[in-house]
């Protein structure tokens, strides 16, 4: 089935729960099999994908980012709004805000940033997070009267442990805004792909030395559970105002060889 949009699930999105007639398939990439829901909403078919699995057994240092987003794009998609639990370097966003970030700092590691092995691709990232989804976005959020941010700096760190105070007093220094652990080198390969992309960021905390308590993994997925409403209904709302065949700057080729094929 192809499926022009696709939802990425994080941390306490596992179900994709709004869609209808549901079936699931496997897919081959050169880099992985990947396991795909597809199903249909308002008339349009939707793929569904848990970053981290369904049991969330996968974490987020060694989720295969290039098997995922290639998987994607072998069922056509061209419109990929992802999902992501993140802490606030931001006093003015606190927990329960969605964030509809526009800029990235990468502290990741050990991971792969392109499809490309041979040859070279320099990819613009000046707008790394798809201006035209951000704006479906914004618009589905004053319909669905959530409290939101319209940009925002995301810093993806390593993981799978969180923070020091140390590094989060760096981040802040660094323009930070909000910290994570996946949304890098995703959104790198959804651009390599000619894929649009943007990230719905739910704030489930404040970061190490902000907060007054010690931050566990499973209050971050009470804060999600507490959230999943409002974040059902922002992806409905997006989902429906979106127009899957709109031009858009994302899906134009790499200008360097070596391009993903």
């Amino acid at each position: 089935m192809t499926a022009k949009i696709a939802i990425i699930g994080g941390t306490g999105v596992y179900d994709p729960n709004i869609l209808s007639d549901i079936s699931e398939e496997k897919i081959d990439t050169p880099f992985g099999g990947v396991r795909v829901k597809t199903g249909r909403y308002k008339g349009k078919k939707v793929a569904f994908m848990a970053r981290h699995g369904e049991d969330h057994s996968v974490p987020p240092h060694l989720v295969n980012y290039r098997a995922n987003i290639y998987g994607l794009r072998m069922l056509g998609v061209k419109n990929i709004l992802a999902t992501a639990a993140v802490g606030s370097l931001n006093m003015g966003m606190g927990p329960g805000h969605f964030v509809f970030m526009d800029q990235f700092l990468d502290f990741t590691k050990s991971r792969h940033q392109t499809f490309v092995e041979n040859g070279v691709v320099h990819l613009d990232m000046t707008e790394p997070y798809c201006p035209r989804l951000r704006g479906v976005l914004r618009d589905a959020a004053d319909k669905q009267g959530l409290r939101h941010h319209t940009a925002g700096t995301y810093v993806c760190a390593e993981g799978p442990r969180f923070e020091t105070p140390a590094e989060i007093r760096m981040f802040r220094q660094l323009g930070g805004d909000l910290v994570g652990m996946t949304s890098v080198p995703e959104v790198v390969l959804a651009r390599e792909a000619e894929i649009c992309y943007a990230t719905i960021a739910m704030v489930t905390n404040f970061g190490a030395g902000i907060s007054r308590t010690r931050l566990y993994h499973q209050e971050v997925v009470d804060i999600m559970a507490e959230n999943a409403q409002n974040l059902r209904g922002l992806v409905m709302e997006t989902i429906e105002g979106l127009d899957l065949d709109a031009p858009c700057q994302c899906q134009e080729p790499a200008q360097d060889p070596g391009a993903v094929k």
